[in-house]
């Protein structure tokens, strides 16, 4: 069994006995998909909601919201997960700082969680699971084997979904 490390702004692929495993959840959203028949997990640790708000020309695949979400699909696919049995579990999103007044630009883990949700949706694949929100980090980690994924925070221990 080997644990694959993803890290920010990374996305990867894992199969059965293997684990992925990503730190530093803040923010950033942990985007798990598993195929439960053919035991294979992917793993995107998503920084930001669009590659919009990129600078320049070159894009970070794995940065983004709407662009982390489709590759990952994608390379699923290609090592042979079907797109029709993909789960998904969702964790961090957290509003890690608390600032005055209202502006939306400052609540990145919200919007990371909601971009998330949307383009999963557009995807047509359900989320089983998740754990996002709060105000700690997170780290998570997916057994390819059973699809459990393991989220430790902080201040309130180890969970599993």
């Amino acid at each position: 069994m080997e644990i694959i490390k993803i890290g920010m702004a990374d996305l990867g692929v894992a199969h059965s006995p293997d684990r992925l495993r990503t730190t530093g959840l803040g923010s950033c959203v942990g985007v798990v998909l598993y195929d439960q028949v053919k035991r294979i997990a992917g793993m995107a640790h998503v920084m930001l909601p669009e590659s919009s708000l990129g600078k320049g020309n070159e894009t970070n695949i794995g940065k983004y919201a709407d662009t982390a979400i489709p590759q990952l699909i994608k390379e699923m696919v290609a090592v042979g997960a079907s797109a029709y049995n993909l789960t998904a579990k969702l964790a961090g999103g957290a509003q890690m700082f608390s600032f005055l007044g209202g502006n939306d630009t400052m609540r990145i883990g919200p919007r990371n969680v909601d971009a998330c949700k949307a383009i999963l949706e557009q995807n047509h694949i359900k989320i089983v699971a998740e754990d996002t929100g709060g105000n700690c980090g997170r780290t998570i980690e997916m057994d390819a084997e059973t699809g459990i994924l393991q989220i430790r925070t902080v201040n309130q221990g180890v969970k599993e979904v």
